[in-house]
């Protein structure tokens, strides 16, 4: 199962494209809500999460992931237990993946440090000593993937796809939704 953390305030694009293009691959994603099953996003969107954070599996854990948004962010720098997930998840090799913001909380663990990554232009001083790649929409570095920002949002689920299923699957999904 991949949980993708919901909290509130998080940027409602980076969480639902890439779920979308998971479901799409046929991959077991569950959205995990941090402050309760509803959960609303930076701009007033509101969706309801499938688990709320205590109801995780960690030994069904095939990957996490975390959208931006600051509050968002925020909301799972507060969180405890989910910073334990995403450290529980990177020490037992699983895939952990981030976009915008979300690769600073990766960095308050210590996770990309000496590894290739993005994130959102202007929070490079918080990625630790991370190897940023400015210039690139999604980076891969092992079990490792950061995304840049909302518009980089469709990339960044779709190299997902691609380190859970393969690049075959990543790109029948990418034909699928008619990427130009």
């Amino acid at each position: 199962m991949i949980y993708l953390l919901l909290g509130t305030g998080f940027e409602e694009t980076e969480a639902v494209a890439p779920l979308d293009l998971l479901r799409r691959a046929g991959i077991a994603v569950a959205t995990v809500g941090i402050n309760g099953k509803v959960i609303t996003g930076s701009h007033g969107i509101p969706i309801a999460a499938d688990l709320e954070l205590g109801e995780m599996d960690l030994t069904q854990m095939e990957g996490i992931i975390l959208p931006g948004g600051l509050k968002g962010v925020a909301s799972i720098r507060a969180s405890r237990e989910a910073m334990e997930a995403i450290r529980f998840a990177w020490e037992n090799g699983k895939l952990t993946a981030a976009i915008c913001a979300g690769p600073t909380v990766l960095a308050d663990l210590g996770i990309p440090d000496g590894k290739k990554a993005t994130c959102y232009p202007g929070c490079e001083s918080q990625m630790g000593s991370a190897s940023m790649v400015p210039d690139a929409a999604a980076v891969t570095d092992g079990n490792l993937i950061t995304g840049t920002s909302a518009g980089c949002a469709i990339p960044f689920g779709l190299a997902i796809v691609s380190a859970l299923k393969g690049p075959e699957a990543a790109e029948a999904v990418a034909k699928q939704i008619v990427i130009r």
